[in-house]
């Protein structure tokens, strides 16, 4: 099994790094690949210490079998044929390929199969906000069909890459010294502030995030679920949060989401009001499962269900849902 990451030396190639040895993935021969500028870095992987590369148009990924691609969208489609010419699965972690008819956006707990149906040989990972979203959601699913959701989300520093938390955790101690604060990679100053924004506004008033979570669940779960969101930048440093409101065809008592959430895969229910328990990012980082919390009818409406969701943004949300989709294929004989 010959492996590539191409962004290694990001926050998702990093943890592409972590996961892969964690799940002891079956690698034989594993290339690293960056911009310009990490070309020459080295990282280790499994003791043995690997030189990223950089990327370049030419036959680099002639005889890869899998590669994890998290670079951005402009260097997704760049080298998209480069990567692919010779056979290689493309598991991308941008935003390059999701919506395309041609190219399935998977989530391995809700739609696995769909990975096998990939004409372009590339296969898209969806926005973090949304792998955690419908991971859970699955679960009502499969309850009673979901006819709309609403979703707040608050969105760790992690979400925008590891210069991000970084500069958060900068800010605090800028701010704690009395000094003028760092200001680069948000709008605002995250530390001590909620920004309302991730990503650019649209023309109809909702931002890019928030569309993607309407467009990619839709797309993920095969159904007409309605999916209206306001997603928002908050102080943590890593692990996203999520505010869900479901309505359902017919009404879905607290005791049977609880069992349903309890069963699914890939979800952990963290729902015990009276001892206080319930999913914080602060404990979820570096954590694999979605967990849930917080489960409550809907007193304004019978069909109605609210949960909080929080996931590790970088994990589930980036670089694990990727090596799953992987596992998935190896599996089922799609990569020999």
């Amino acid at each position: 099994m010959k492996v590539a990451i191409v962004g290694a030396s990001g926050a998702v190639g990093q943890e592409f790094l972590r996961v892969l040895a964690e799940r002891n993935f079956p690698i034989d021969e594993l290339l690293l690949f960056g911009s310009s500028r990490s070309a020459g870095t080295s990282y280790e992987f499994k003791g043995t210490s690997y030189t990223v590369k950089e990327l370049k148009h030419g036959d680099d990924f002639k005889g890869v079998d899998i590669v994890f691609t998290s670079a951005g969208a402009s260097a997704s489609k760049e080298f998209e044929k480069d990567i692919t010419k010779y056979g290689a699965i493309m598991i991308d972690n941008s935003s390059a390929f999701r919506m395309d008819t041609d190219v399935p956006l998977v989530v391995p707990e809700v739609n696995a199969v769909d990975a096998k149906n990939r004409p372009r040989n590339v296969i898209a990972n969806p926005n973090c906000t949304t792998i955690q979203m419908v991971v859970a959601l699955k679960a009502i699913e499969e309850l009673s069909h979901i006819k709309r959701v609403h979703v707040s989300t608050y969105q760790a520093a992690s979400g925008a890459g590891a210069s991000a938390m970084a500069e958060l955790e900068q800010q605090y101690r800028e701010v704690l010294e009395g000094k003028e604060v760092t200001v680069d990679k948000f709008a605002y100053q995250l530390a001590y502030n909620l920004i309302p924004q991730i990503d650019v506004f649209m023309d109809n008033g909702y931002i890019k995030e928030e569309m993607k979570m309407y467009n990619e669940t839709r797309k993920i779960m095969h159904s007409d679920i309605a999916v209206s969101a306001m997603c928002v930048r908050v102080p943590s440093l890593r692990a996203h949060s999520e505010a869900i409101w479901v309505e359902t065809e017919r009404p879905i008592s607290v005791e049977e989401a609880r069992e349903a959430f309890a069963k699914a895969e890939g979800v952990v229910l963290q729902d015990c009001p009276e001892k206080k328990e319930y999913p914080m990012p602060l404990f979820i980082s570096g954590k694999d499962p979605v967990y849930v919390g917080r489960i409550k009818e809907d007193i304004s409406n019978p069909n109605g269900l609210f949960f909080w969701c929080v996931g590790d943004q970088i994990k589930k949300g980036a670089a694990l849902n990727a090596v799953q989709i992987a596992e998935y294929l190896i599996k089922e004989g799609e990569v020999k």
